[in-house]
């Protein structure tokens, strides 16, 4: 069990997710230390940008772990066994929690159940956020806000650990969600692992196609469905390796369905499917990226010039109205594009849409 004073956490990869745990942590004044275990240029990067207190080189890691209560595997599925076998051999103080950020868990927990010694306290966790970019360059304290955690004990892990855990996790703003690994593999290969594939699938399909404009053509949805086939393999070749057989069978499930969906295409009876699909994506969360409710938001029209963000900005924050999210959504160079600003809730959406409109912008609620 976590010990009762502040807990000393040793993070193993420090790149994106171990990096921003780190900031996360030392953030939120939940811990006394942040320990990191990494490449001598990533532990300086990392240093600099507050993510760790001090670090050490992998060589090092046993030590550095032996001396920590928290330990999180922050690398790859492959590098996180092969260092669950290296803890393995390490002076681990009883009720030791290890923990790592895999994004599967069946294979990983198989390993540290036959390898870490009986007083280590495994619990497998998987941290569903992610960003564009790699590495500590990216790292960023609020990645964890309102995301799901995964956490998957292992069968000798004690309930109160995983609350502990799962304490600490909260107190970054993570949404804790205990789950059997056999479980997490079986879902994630639906609602994580399939998409990538299929976005991947798709975008090779329409390359494919004798038209040559295909891809000119391919605007709108079309690139907004298939960004993520843009993830290199390497980042997916451990994941699509230790959850093989629920993949292959969650893609052959899939090709049923399509299958199906073909046949209702040609009977003319793809209505009820429409409307199934509709109201069950409207059943998904919309408060579970990023941000702990759903944001009021505006639309902004505005001009390609330099300053116009300015121009929005500065009179809002006269006003102490936050804006809490930005995102550029169309633009049209030399001529315009619009702007999705984000507040808090409608009242600070409404004020904000009036001081805008004063100042010659057309501004106005985005709903749904």
């Amino acid at each position: 069990m976590m010990a009762a004073r502040p807990p000393a956490v040793c993070i193993a990869g420090v790149g994106l997710i171990g990096g921003s745990l780190g900031l996360a942590l030392r953030r939120s004044g939940r811990v006394r230390e942040v320990v990191g275990v990494s490449r001598p240029e990533t532990i300086a990067a990392a240093r600099a940008v507050g993510a760790i207190d001090r670090g050490c080189a992998y060589d090092d890691l046993e030590q550095a772990a032996s001396a920590c209560d928290v330990i999180v595997l922050a690398t790859p599925i492959r590098r996180i066994i092969e260092l669950i076998t290296r803890l393995s051999r390490a002076a681990l103080p009883p009720g030791t929690i290890v923990t790592d950020v895999g994004s599967t868990k069946a294979l990983i927990l198989e390993g540290a159940e036959a390898l870490l010694p009986p007083e280590a306290v495994f619990i497998g966790g998987h941290p569903m956020a992610g960003a564009e970019k790699a590495g500590i360059g990216a790292a960023d304290p609020f990645l964890f806000q309102n995301a799901y955690y995964v956490l998957c004990p292992s069968r000798r892990a004690p309930e109160a650990a995983t609350r502990s855990l799962g304490g600490l996790l909260e107190s970054i703003g993570a949404r804790v969600l205990v789950m059997d690994a056999q479980v997490h593999d079986r879902t994630v290969a639906a609602v994580s692992h399939l998409p990538h594939l299929l976005a991947v699938a798709l975008v090779n399909f329409v390359a494919g196609m004798d038209s040559g404009h295909a891809l000119e053509l391919a605007a709108g949805g079309f690139r907004d469905m298939t960004r993520i086939a843009s993830s290199p393999f390497g980042v997916w070749k451990d994941i699509i390796e230790t959850n093989l057989p629920a993949i292959a069978r969650t893609l052959r499930a899939f090709g049923e369905t399509l299958g199906a969906c073909a046949d209702d295409l040609e009977a003319g009876a793809l209505g009820e499917a429409f409307e199934h699909a509709a109201r069950t994506r409207a059943l998904i969360p919309r408060d579970t990226k990023g941000f702990l409710r759903p944001l009021a938001e505006l639309l902004v029209v505005v001009e390609d010039r330099p300053g116009m963000i300015a121009r929005i900005a500065r009179p809002l924050a006269d006003a102490g109205i936050n804006i809490q999210d930005i995102e550029v959504l169309k633009v049209r160079e030399g001529e315009g594009g619009t702007l999705r600003l984000a507040f808090k809730d409608r009242a600070a959406s409404e004020r904000a849409r009036a001081m805008l409109a004063a100042e010659g912008f057309d501004a106005r609620h985005r709903d749904g």
